[in-house]
């Protein structure tokens, strides 16, 4: 069966799944974490980008990434990858695959995904029923936004900026907003997406991304049609 075309632009936030070979775990203690870490901080400085959020679970990871150059994606997901690989392999003496398949990716609506997509993210601990709050999670962005904790990895964002005029403000309701409810409607479609390859977001979103690829896209509404006044979700192949 042929793969699924992909297509990626600069300035534009995506949402980055990568899951271990038939679920199988892929981070096993603490150093494996901060390894891979480590190597997240130099893909990003080898290939620019806005790394918005992550979530490093045992047997998956999330980011929330914005590319400053349309390949850049593809390029630190692949030096991420290739490295991470070779440390696992050589640390526990195993050899072959560590991944299912490809990475799997969706653009994000900045306007009306975006802030789902973080929430979701840095979520996922609890949601697994790994801990009772994020704040307990070590391998999260969450403690960088909502606590100041320093990470050398991460970027803040125009809409976390004014949150407050002060880093305890913007923190105090980072963390307000985290513990809001989320329509799980979103959260569904950003799953979807991120599976199909496609887009989080609106009739404009999706037009201006033609705009940039200079392409049409094919249009796959995933499930039942959307309610009236509902946001429209795209499953999206570029032709």
């Amino acid at each position: 069966m042929p793969r699924r075309p992909r297509f990626f632009v600069a300035n534009v936030p995506y949402h980055v799944i990568q899951r271990g070979n038939n679920k199988d775990v892929i981070f096993r203690n603490n150093g494996d974490y901060l390894f891979f870490l480590s190597i997240l901080k130099e893909a990003k400085l080898k290939y620019p980008c806005f790394m918005y959020s992550y979530c490093l679970m045992p047997n998956h990871f999330h980011l929330l990434i914005q590319p400053s150059e349309k390949d850049n994606i593809s390029f630190l997901m692949k030096f991420l990858g290739d490295k991470y690989v070779f440390y696992i392999n050589k640390k526990y003496n195993r050899s072959g695959t560590l991944w299912e398949g490809r990475f799997r990716s969706s653009l994000i609506d900045r306007e009306q995904y975006f802030l789902a997509c973080l929430r979701y993210i840095e979520m996922n601990p609890v949601r697994a029923c790994l801990v009772k709050a994020p704040e307990l999670y070590r391998w999260s962005s969450y403690r960088f936004r909502a606590f100041g904790e320093k990470n050398h990895i991460l970027d803040l964002d125009q809409w976390y900026i004014s949150l407050g005029e002060n880093s305890t403000k913007q923190q105090m309701n980072y963390r307000r907003f985290i513990n809001d409810s989320v329509l799980e409607s979103k959260i569904e479609v950003i799953r979807e997406m991120t599976q199909r390859g496609g887009i989080a977001g609106s009739d404009k979103f999706k037009n201006e991304i033609e705009k940039i690829l200079g392409k049409k896209i094919i249009i796959r509404l995933p499930g039942r049609p959307s309610k009236t006044g509902s946001d429209p979700v795209f499953g999206a192949t570029s032709v």
